[in-house]
């Protein structure tokens, strides 16, 4: 299995603590997060670094980017061996109408959409809403 110091020098990211740290607090994530969670574990580092480094890893591939429609951007880590490419890579995310939580179905592949000749994809964003197993008490 490879580390998080092998995952980030394969896609060419320089290691830095705070990139570690950020990793690991990705990783323990079982949702995905805002700017201001991360800004909010991290209170004590420059907010700029934070985005530099989401950024970073949104660039690479390391997390996606969530627009799970409540206006907040959202990121979580992505599977191992995504490239986050439309035609394979896409995957259903869920919605909490009542815990506001926002989770990862990558289990869950979202069908290769044809648009009509001419158009082209640059992002497919399926967002279930809804209540989720926890609050549903299932």
């Amino acid at each position: 299995m490879q580390t998080i110091e092998e995952l980030l020098e394969s896609k060419n990211i320089r290691v830095t603590a705070m990139r570690l740290l950020i990793y690991k607090f990705l990783a323990n994530k079982q949702i995905a997060v805002t700017l201001s969670d991360i800004e909010n574990a991290f209170d004590k580092a420059d907010r700029t670094t934070l985005y530099r480094t989401i950024k970073t890893f949104e660039e690479k591939d390391i997390v996606h980017q969530i627009d799970d429609g409540t206006g907040i951007t959202k990121y979580a880590l992505c599977e191992n061996g995504c490239n986050c490419e439309i035609e394979t890579d896409l995957h259903l995310h869920f919605h909490c109408n009542n815990c506001n939580e926002t989770i990862c179905l990558t289990d869950h592949k979202i069908p290769q959409i044809k648009v009509p000749e001419g158009f082209v994809s640059e992002n497919v964003n399926l967002v279930v809403k809804g209540i989720c197993d926890k609050c549903s008490g299932h």
